[in-house]
């Protein structure tokens, strides 16, 4: 059961109507890093929780990424203030007051569609969704994921500190980033809690591909680093030692029934290409300059090519 404190956990002191940086704030509220995203992810991970102590620390989370959310929503709707007032009233000129929700970003969608409310958006109007909610229900892959979400988050509200200059904003802002670094720290805890966290799952890796660095991607910019060499991984240079990596031929292949075989036999002969049938086709009858070669050796040429050609000598 819930109960509303009607006092926010953190005083919002906002020095003057913007609705532009209201539209820009609007990522924290209802976008993927935003705070109703990070709250649905823990509250679903904590009613799942089969652990006394993790269950009481995301549920714990959870609630306080709500008291956020009211927190960056208060900001957003303080920023609308004046423009919701404005365009309820039409106080102002249709030129002035167009100007000023059109100045950058999507405000306009902020105020005229949902009254300079704060909206379950993210900062370019897409609507919120549990798409954004990405737990699986395993404690070690959902902690690192939630510890991943906390670093995203603080990024994002760096990003917008550094965007406005109103310095009641930036406190709160301020709050809010710091309290992403408190939760990353207890969902670190919380992980490394878990005697066998890595890696996740219950499965044990094949040891054999477990250690192998394969260097796919090889040329100017190779780089040898603990990431990539001994002990911890053999590092594989020549790709054929490793292709395929079971030792088999690579290739694809299925057990079919006898009515199976006939069948796909049948498909593969009415399917068959011809090789020795070079076809007129679409491309032929409608290409013009910029088609290259076409059937029977033609060159069309560019257009640059057909202006050369009809400049007089």
């Amino acid at each position: 059961m819930f109960i509303h404190n009607k006092r926010l956990q953190y005083t919002v002191r906002v020095g003057e109507s913007n609705p532009v940086l209201g539209s820009l704030l609007l990522e924290q509220f209802g976008g993927p890093d935003g705070e109703l995203a990070a709250a649905m992810r823990y509250f679903t991970q904590g009613l799942a929780e089969d652990d006394p102590g993790r269950k009481d620390m995301l549920l714990d989370i959870a609630t306080e990424e709500l008291s956020h959310l009211e927190v960056i929503g208060s900001i957003v709707a303080m920023l609308n203030k004046g423009a919701k007032a404005q365009l309820a009233e039409g106080a102002m000129e249709e030129a002035e007051f167009y100007r000023s929700l059109t100045a950058g970003g999507n405000s306009h969608t902020q105020a005229i569609l949902f009254g300079g409310g704060p909206a379950l958006t993210n900062s370019s109007g897409v609507p919120w969704t549990a798409a954004y909610v990405d737990s699986r229900g395993e404690p070690t892959c959902d902690l690192r994921s939630n510890i991943a979400a906390e670093s995203r988050a603080k990024i994002v509200y760096e990003r917008l500190i550094n965007i406005t200059d109103d310095p009641g904003i930036k406190d709160a802002l301020g709050f809010l980033m710091t309290r992403e670094i408190a939760h990353q720290k207890s969902f670190e805890k919380a992980l490394y809690a878990i005697t066998d966290n890595f890696p996740s799952g219950k499965l044990q890796g094949v040891g054999r591909f477990a250690d192998v660095y394969v260097n796919t991607s090889q040329g100017v910019g190779d780089l040898a680093g603990p990431w990539n060499e001994a002990p911890m991984f053999e590092k594989i240079d020549d790709l054929e030692e490793v292709m395929p990596a079971d030792g088999g031929d690579g290739t694809a292949t299925v057990k079919l029934t006898r009515a199976e075989a006939t069948v796909a036999k049948k498909m593969m002969e009415r399917t068959a290409s011809d090789p020795e049938v070079d076809a007129e086709t679409g491309v032929d009858l409608g290409a013009g300059p910029g088609a290259g070669k076409v059937t029977g050796g033609e060159d069309k040429g560019t257009a640059s090519d057909i202006k050369k050609a009809e400049k007089p000598a």
